[in-house]
């Protein structure tokens, strides 16, 4: 693969379909993280700011919104790889050459990591 990604229809309708669940899954977790922080033993003015500057992070993030197209798909895939959205297990259905780049990238990051 020379590092450029060819699309499969088929990629970009199964992507269509699990980026709705995996943002779904992803604020969930948000809103009880939030759950937990507005329950904490602390002012309610410290609690407020901290929740607004939260929030105002997280809504920055591919796993509560992305601007979903074709050009952007694989951005949008590394982006929730990274942010550990998702995991490799959850891209099974896809194309093999999808898999393949995103397994790269995973590995990538791994080792950037351990650096």
């Amino acid at each position: 693969m020379d590092g450029r990604y060819e699309f499969h229809e088929s990629d970009w309708k199964l992507f269509r379909k699990k980026i709705v669940d995996w943002q779904e899954d992803h604020m969930d977790k948000l809103n009880k993280e939030y759950i937990a922080l507005l329950s904490e033993d602390k002012d309610a003015s410290e609690k407020f700011w901290t929740l607004h500057d939260r929030i105002l992070e997280d809504k920055k993030s591919a796993g509560v919104q992305a601007q979903r197209s074709r050009s952007n798909m694989d951005y949008i895939i590394m982006e929730l790889l990274r942010d550990e959205i998702i995991c490799l297990k959850d891209l099974e259905e896809f194309s093999d050459d999808l898999k393949e780049k995103m397994l790269t990238y995973a590995q990538s990051l791994r080792s950037h990591k351990q650096n």
